[in-house]
């Protein structure tokens, strides 16, 4: 099933399951980069001063899914079948694409470059989403919100961890 298939307002179960297993996919694919990498090579990296403790990115993350497949959620239930919910999605789910993405750039290849490359766009693609899904839901946008702040950090901490490994 494609998106221009999808009924005006998909049943609720198809709902969640289209908010919530590209989340948890994404959620996994990234992990699976990051944690092998965490003590064998992201610890002997130079990071500048405000680079939090890691304990602190997998509640903060923990907290950004939910708040994106909840978003998800709300756009699904727009009784809209237009090409402006389509194009929302879209966004959406490139953005999410390119999160879990992020992740074997930057650990997988050891590549802060690689990462920086990515997340610049990704950030860009998370406004355009939030922007495509305020003229939807109010409410799934704000849910995007905390996401567009902590990526705009990450990109920050990104640029900086290349710059003092470069």
């Amino acid at each position: 099933m494609n998106l221009r298939e999808l009924p005006l307002r998909p049943p609720p179960l198809l709902r969640a399951s289209i908010a919530v297993i590209p989340v948890i996919a994404a959620s996994v694919l990234g992990q699976l980069a990051t944690y092998p990498n965490l003590a064998s090579w992201y610890a002997g990296l130079e990071k500048p001063s405000f680079n939090p403790p890691n304990w602190i990115f997998a509640p903060v993350w923990t907290g950004l899914y939910v708040l994106m497949a909840f978003s998800v959620w709300r756009i699904l239930t727009v009784a809209d079948r237009s090409a402006q919910r389509r194009t929302a999605m879209l966004l959406f789910f490139l953005q999410l694409l390119l999160n879990a993405l992020w992740s074997w750039l930057f650990f997988g290849l050891h590549s802060p470059l690689a990462g920086l490359l990515n997340i610049v766009p990704q950030f860009l693609l998370i406004l355009v989403t939030i922007d495509r899904f305020r003229r939807l839901d109010l409410v799934a946008a704000l849910c995007l919100g905390p996401l567009a702040a902590w990526v705009a950090f990450a990109s920050l901490l990104n640029f900086a961890i290349w710059r003092l490994n470069a």
